[in-house]
């Protein structure tokens, strides 16, 4: 890329895990993963560890307590191994799709995690067994320290051991995976990873990668190109809408069989219990963001009449208003990260010039390399790697704030075993949000007139309405795609009909109606995911959760610091209501949730002022 901003963007190094996909460390590593896999099968069977064990409900406390600790300790030696392995393949293939080497290594390794997933499930259906009715699980953390040390995901494990199919179907399931709903996943991303568009800017036409187009339809000054680029991006996607549309009946297809199979209640019960939320917590949250709808609206109405429209168009939606909005080069973004981190905790400051000098960040947006952003944890490292499409807007500085938050959660987890750092989405999205607010506040008060500040409350009402208006839609539409395939397969058009539909209904008339985003089903891979439904409403839950916490640390200080640093350090061992309980904060009461409103609030007033 030849722009200042973005010439010479870092891409991630990945040598310091292991030298090459087919060098002879990255070989070891996948036969130990293997042997540890095999020896655990081993220990399973001769502990007569699984369902129907023939002892489960009558083993001692001391010989229960023994089998749990076994069981403990030689998966987390196992998980360890296996997502560090997992980060360093993930590291080639979303940044090369082309890359086959990595795609196969990815489908050798996917072989292993069905093993270690029908392991975790044997172990599941034993341990709720053993426990019984009678609740035996304080017997056995009293016997091990190891098992004490876990006892939350003991709890948690007997709890979802009720929503298990026989130990035959679940093997099965975890075997069928591979070929159904995680390739269906991994042909969304492929697809649309090597979508490319030929499109013409300054008189030169260019082959555009469609994560680089999407970047040109929300950053744009102009907004004939803003118009061109979006109109392009829709023909790209509807070159390929119907192998997408595949993938998506397969993905939802095969999640709603499991959920019948397993006993849920409808498609959201497992996405709950994995965000560790109940249901009245969601109600009452999501009622909470339909009470502030008309609040976004009158945002979109006034960035409306700053563009000099009446209704803002899809590609409006991040459009910069007022004097141009300053970019950054690289260096510069470092170093102002890096600054204003250090005014808040010299941990959080050391922890990003880490990942930026050890380049733990992959910022160059290139063909092959997937949209968006996201940070992935290399614990047998005790580090973490990100990818970026930085093309040096002030949103895209925020992007790598957010994404060194989740880093810094990983840093604060240092030590811990691997199924004590199991963190549900609601949580996960705790110090990236909270990074998030930092950045705000800095450059707000860094801010060097009216225009500026402008800019900046732009930036941050953008990304607020994304995750409440829009993130919102995306609940609706995924609901409503869950329901209707569990009556027939749906067509692109069905989709694209529900996606507009479900816009209206949260932008109403806040944008054109006839203007909106029929694809955004195509492009999103949270869709395509069979591990995780509905990765829409975690991201609401993290933002006000994450300015509810800013707003404690405005009140208390430096203070706050050590409680806020535990906590993230102990998102693997409690339930969010469990954790917020720590900072007197009812997850079930809408007066958490409209206080954090209230913030966004309070920056729109700002807004309407200038």
């Amino acid at each position: 890329m030849t722009d200042s901003t973005t010439t010479l963007l870092p891409h991630w190094d990945l040598a310091g895990i292991y030298p090459a996909l087919d060098s002879p460390e990255f070989e070891q590593a996948i036969s130990g993963l293997s042997a540890k896999i095999d020896a655990l099968d081993k220990y399973l069977g001769a502990k007569r560890i699984r369902r129907h064990g023939g002892d489960a409900g009558s083993a001692g406390e001391g010989k229960l307590a023994e089998k749990v600790e076994g069981y403990l300790t030689r998966m987390n030696e196992i998980l360890l191994l296996y997502k560090t392995v997992e980060a360093f393949i993930f590291g080639f293939v979303s940044t090369d799709s082309f890359n086959t080497l990595a795609k196969r290594r990815l489908s050798e390794l996917e072989l292993l995690g069905v093993r270690v997933e029908t392991q975790e499930m044997r172990f599941k259906g034993w341990l709720g067994e053993a426990v019984g009715p009678a609740g035996r699980l304080n017997g056995p953390l009293g016997q091990s320290s190891v098992a004490g040390e876990h006892a939350f995901y003991l709890r948690e494990t007997v709890e979802q051991s009720r929503y298990l199919m026989s130990e035959a179907e679940e093997a099965l399931a975890a075997e069928m995976v591979v070929s159904g709903g995680a390739a269906f996943g991994k042909l969304q991303g492929t697809i649309t990873s090597q979508v490319s568009v030929p499109f013409e800017e300054d008189g030169e036409t260019k082959d555009l990668p469609v994560s680089a187009l999407q970047n040109i339809v929300h950053y744009h000054p102009d907004e004939a190109v803003r118009r061109r680029a979006f109109e392009a991006e829709i023909k790209a996607w509807e070159s390929v809408r119907e192998p997408l549309a595949a993938c998506l009946n397969g993905v939802k297809g095969d999640l709603n069989i499991l959920d019948r199979r397993r006993g849920r209640a409808d498609s959201l019960h497992a996405a709950l219990d994995q965000a560790r939320i109940d249901r009245p917590t969601l109600e009452t949250m999501l009622g909470v963001m339909r009470e502030s709808f008309p609040m976004f609206r009158k945002y979109f109405q006034a960035k409306a009449r700053r563009l000099g429209k009446e209704r803002m168009a899809w590609w409006d939606l991040f459009a910069p208003v007022g004097a141009a909005e300053r970019k950054f080069t690289y260096e510069e973004a470092r170093e102002f990260l890096l600054a204003q981190f250090a005014h808040f905790s010299d941990r959080l400051a050391q922890l990003a010039r880490r990942a930026f000098d050890g380049r733990w960040i992959d910022a160059e947006p290139r063909k092959g390399k997937r949209g968006g952003a996201f940070c992935m944890e290399v614990p047998g490292l005790e580090e973490s790697r990100i990818l970026a499409n930085f093309d040096g807007s002030l949103d895209q500085l925020f992007t790598l704030a957010h994404e060194l938050g989740h880093a810094f959660h990983n840093e604060c987890q240092v030590g811990l075993s691997v199924l004590n750092r199991r963190t549900p989405m609601t949580l996960a999205e705790t110090a990236s949000i909270f990074n998030e607010s930092l950045m705000t506040e800095a450059a707000l008060k860094a801010a060097g007139g009216p225009a500026q500040e402008l800019s900046i409350l732009e930036n941050f009402l953008q990304s607020a309405s994304q995750i409440i208006v829009d993130i919102y839609s995306r609940f609706l539409f995924e609901k409503e795609v869950f329901e209707g395939r569990a009556k027939a397969e749906l067509s692109a058009d069905d989709f694209c009909e529900i996606m507009t539909r479900c816009q209206r209904e949260t932008y109403g008339d806040g944008l054109d109606e006839n203007r909106l985003h029929a694809y955004m089903w195509a492009w999103k891979p949270h869709y395509y995911s069979p591990a995780i439904s509905y990765y829409n409403f975690p991201y609401a839950f993290g933002l006000l959760f994450g300015l509810g916490l800013y707003a404690e640390f405005q009140r208390r200080g430096p203070a706050f610091i050590a409680d806020y640093e535990s906590l993230l350090r102990s998102t693997g061992m409690g339930t969010a209501s469990e954790l917020a309980g720590r900072f007197g904060i009812d997850l079930r009461q809408p007066d958490f949730w409209r206080g954090s409103m209230k913030v966004i609030e309070g920056r729109l007033d700002r807004y309407l002022e200038i």
